[in-house]
């Protein structure tokens, strides 16, 4: 009896798909769907092919067919035949690295840029590989059974309630376990609270109900005019108006604010100038909202890493039942672990668990357990503050650097944060990005941030951030900086 296709595929590991149509009839079909299999990188050189028989019985053709086709591809070099090695496509058979007629690209540097000066990227060579391990090793061991079955859409109860009694110490967050929904970051985050397409969402006329089409909240809101424009293009995307505040040295002009529905803010370090909300500010804003109805959403994406100035707590402390105070670990320990939480006044709890449904866009149950652990164990603080006293470092060797090799340059915004601004003489930001582009060094202009409908307020200047290159390779980077701007 002939071997089915299914026992084939078990003993060699190999499944295929061919699509037989167009003219010249089913050997034709057969060899033009071979060669566009090669051709397209779908079977890649070496790859075996199956016998005549099973890829006959498979396709439903005679076994001649095959034969006929395979041949016909050995001599024109796309496949070889050996006695005792079956059929195989030729290893110079190299797919097209592009289709035809699609525009040419420049070849990327292999490992991207040489030198990695971007904004929001912490020193991946730092994460904590082995008090991780030791934490998710802990966790797991602990782990009631019905941990690893379908669970609570809040989050881990273990995360909630660790994460509640961290952040009341070290944020000033008021909460309690049960006001705290795990998410996968602040993008994600954004979309259980605006997102159109969140699974569960009913709707409502605004407030905890939502607006029709999902989501839990509606515009506009209210933004700062200079800020990621990631979270501005995923709000668009959900139908969501966005309205600039200007910025100056307190952080965002909090009285222009009007009839919004709820305002964005990073108030503990400005987004990307720098700088903390001022006092009158943060009061402010907390009566606006209380006089309106409205609700402000608290980034707290580097609260953790301050080095000159003295720690400014959370807003959500002045009024857990204005405030939606959302966080990570993104910066603190790695953006790789897809985790972090929203701290939710009480009427916003329900309708944020039901946008975000009953088994979907969940963080991993294992990840949370070991966070838990993290936290608790003190492992977590231990490494902030390694973290912070390593990024002090980078951050006084650019400062030196810069008063050294470019004295012009005035640099901002560095009481706190993985970043700092670099001020530029007016109309020339874009010519020293361009600049550092071609010496490999990666780094970005103010202008990337702002608001389409936003004041310039900002000026010129670079976004550079210290943390991410590796310590080996930092001194490159900044020596690479200060030719360019040395030159500019």
């Amino acid at each position: 009896m002939a071997e089915s296709w299914v026992n084939y595929a078990e003993r060699i590991g190999v499944d295929l798909h061919l699509e037989l149509s167009g003219p010249g009839g089913r050997r034709a079909a057969l060899t033009r769907a071979l060669r566009e299999a090669v051709r397209g990188g779908r079977l890649a050189p070496g790859t075996r092919l199956p016998p005549y028989r099973s890829l006959a019985a498979d396709l439903g053709v005679a076994r001649n067919t095959v034969a006929d086709a395979y041949a016909e591809l050995v001599a024109e070099g796309w496949l070889t035949a050996r006695q005792g090695s079956g059929t195989r496509v030729a290893e110079r058979a190299r797919p097209l690295r592009r289709a035809v007629g699609a525009p040419a690209q420049a070849p990327a540097r292999a490992g991207g840029p040489r030198h990695d000066l971007r904004q929001g990227r912490p020193d991946a060579s730092a994460f904590p590989r082995a008090a991780w391990a030791a934490s998710y090793r802990r966790a797991l061991q602990a782990a009631p059974s019905e941990a690893f079955g379908p669970g609570d859409p809040a989050g881990r109860r273990e995360l909630r309630e660790t994460l509640a009694e961290y952040l009341a110490r070290a944020r000033g967050v008021r909460t309690e376990p049960d006001r705290i929904v795990i998410c996968s970051g602040f993008a994600h985050a954004l979309r259980l609270l605006f997102g159109r397409d969140a699974p569960g969402s009913t709707g409502g006329a605004g407030g905890a109900g939502g607006p029709a089409g999902g989501g839990v909240l509606r515009g506009p809101l209210a933004v700062e005019a200079y800020g990621l424009g990631f979270h501005r293009d995923l709000l668009s995307a959900a139908g969501v108006r966005t309205v600039p505040l200007p910025l100056d040295e307190h952080g965002a002009r909090v009285v222009a604010l009007g009839p919004e529905r709820a305002v964005l803010l990073t108030p503990a370090h400005q987004f990307p100038t720098g700088g903390p909300l001022g006092p009158e500010r943060r009061v402010a804003v907390i009566d606006w909202a209380r006089a309106r109805g409205s609700v402000v959403l608290e980034d707290d994406y580097d609260g953790e890493f301050r080095y000159d100035r003295r720690p400014v707590g959370a807003l959500q402390g002045l009024d857990p039942e204005r405030v939606i105070h959302i966080g990570s670990v993104s910066k603190s320990l790695s953006p790789a672990l897809r985790l972090g939480w929203m701290v939710l006044p009480e009427r916003y709890v329900e309708p944020v668990l039901a946008a975000k449904g009953e088994r979907e866009g969940w963080a991993s149950v294992p990840d949370q357990l070991a966070l838990a652990d993290f936290v608790a164990c003190g492992s977590y603080d231990r490494h902030v503050r390694r973290m912070r006293q390593r990024y002090r470092g980078r951050r006084d060797r650019l400062v030196a650097a810069l008063a050294e090799r470019a004295p012009h340059i005035e640099v901002t915004g560095i009481a706190a944060g993985l970043h700092a601004v670099l001020r530029l003489p007016p109309g020339t930001e874009r010519t020293v990005v361009e600049a550092a582009a071609r010496r490999g060094v990666a780094l970005d202009g103010l202008a990337a941030f702002r608001h389409p409908d936003g004041p310039a307020s900002a000026g010129d200047g670079l976004v550079v951030g210290y943390a991410a290159p590796a310590d080996h390779a930092y001194g490159a980077a900044l020596e690479a900086l200060c030719e360019v701007l040395a030159a500019a």
